[in-house]
C-alpha cells in the first residue's frame, strides 16, 4: 500500500538527530524522497559534522527509501538557496520543506549576551526564512510559468515561544517569532498553492534534556514512551502530505500522544472612553480590564 507522501520531495533542516531525524524516517517510511539538512553542529552552534546527517540517509537507504545529504548552514541565504537548489538538482523539485534547525543558549536576560542574543535569533528565525523564501520562489515561478503546486511548509515554534519560559527570552522571542511567521506567510502563499503551519513540539532530546519539564519519567518496557522525539512526525508527515491541502495558517501542540490545535492572541476585555484618555483615569481602568481578563497560559498551553 503507497504511504501518504509517496514520490513527494521533502527538505527537513535539522534531520540528523532528534525530532528532525524522526521528521526524516517517518516521512521516507510514507514514501517520501528526503533531503536531510544537518550542520552536525552542538546544542549550542558550534563545531560541525558530516556524520549526524549520513547516518540518517544511511538509515532511510536501508529501508529502501531515496535520500540525500546537505550540510548547508539554512541561516545563510546563499546556504539555504543551496539546500533548495538540492532537492531541485536530485529528485527534480520540492514539496514540503520542513524548518526544524536550531540551538540553544541559555540565560537570563540580565546576563544575557548580544552574541548569545544574535545566534538564535540568527538560526532559527532566519533560518526559518531563508529555506522559505528560496522554496518559495521555487513555487511562485512554477505557479508563473502555469503549473500547479500542492506544496507544503512546516515550521518548528516552541511552548517557550507561545506561552514563556524563564531563561529563555532568545529562544522564545525567535519561536514566537515563528508563529507569526507562519501565520501571515500563511494568507500570502495560498495563491502559490502552498499551505503553511507549524508545530509545537515538547519532548526529550539532546536540546531539552536540561531543562526539567517532566522529562524525568522513564516508562517500563514496552510502555509507550511520551518523551520519544519520535512521536512528534506522524503530525508533521501528515501536515506534509495532499490530505492536509486545507489546513493552512495554524499552529499545533504536539507532545507524546497528545494533539492541540494552539489559539493565538484574542483581544479580551476592553473599554472605549470615545475620547482621549487622561493618563490619570487609567489607574481605575487597566487594573480592572486585567482582573477580567484570563490568565497567560502555562507551558502546557493550560490556563488551570
Amino acid at each position: 500500500m503507497p504511504g501518504i507522501n509517496e514520490g513527494r520531495v521533502v527538505v527537513i533542516t535539522g534531520a540528523g538527530r532528534g525530532i528532525g531525524r524522526g521528521h526524516a524516517i517517518e516521512f521516507a517510511s510514507q514514501g517520501a524522497k528526503i533531503v536531510v539538512n544537518d550542520l552536525g553542529a552542538e546544542v549550542d552552534g558550534s563545531g560541525r559534522s558530516e556524520g549526524p546527517a549520513g547516518q540518517v540517509v544511511d538509515e532511510i537507504k536501508a529501508m529502501g527509501g531515496e535520500a540525500v545529504a546537505n550540510g548547508d548552514d539554512v541561516s545563510d541565504v546563499e546556504g539555504a538557496q543551496r539546500l533548495i537548489a538540492t532537492a531541485v538538482d536530485t529528485f527534480g523539485g520540492i514539496d514540503v520543506l520542513v524548518n526544524n534547525a536550531g540551538i540553544l543558549r541559555d540565560r537570563m536576560l540580565v546576563n544575557m549576551t548580544v552574541d548569545e542574543w544574535d545566534a538564535v535569533i540568527r538560526v532559527h528565525l532566519r533560518g526559518t526564512f531563508a529555506p522559505m523564501r528560496a522554496a518559495v520562489e521555487y513555487w511562485r515561478n512554477r505557479s508563473k510559468a502555469g503549473e500547479t503546486n500542492d506544496a507544503r511548509i512546516i515550521n518548528t515554534t516552541s511552548p517557550s515561544g507561545l506561552y514563556g519560559n524563564v531563561g529563555q527570552t532568545n529562544y522564545g522571542a525567535a519561536k514566537a517569532g515563528i508563529a507569526s511567521l507562519t501565520v501571515i506567510a500563511a494568507m500570502e502563499l495560498g495563491r502559490y498553492g502552498v499551505t503553511v503551519n507549524a508545530i509545537a513540539p515538547a519532548a526529550l532530546t539532546r536540546m531539552t534534556e536540561n531543562l526539567g519539564g517532566g522529562f524525568d519519567a522513564t516508562p517500563k518496557p514496552d510502555e509507550f514512551d511520551p518523551n520519544d522525539p519520535d512521536n512528534i512526525a506522524p503530525l508533521v508527515v501528515w501536515l506534509g502530505s495532499p490530505e492536509s491541502k486545507d489546513i493552512t495558517g495554524r499552529v499545533f501542540n504536539v507532545y507524546g500522544s497528545h494533539i492541540s490545535v494552539a489559539e493565538g492572541w484574542v483581544a479580551g476585555p476592553a473599554a472605549d472612553k470615545g475620547d482621549r484618555w487622561d493618563s490619570a483615569e487609567l489607574g481605575s481602568v487597566i487594573p480592572d480590564l486585567v482582573a477580567k481578563a484570563a490568565p497567560n497560559a502555562n507551558m502546557l498551553g493550560r490556563r488551570d
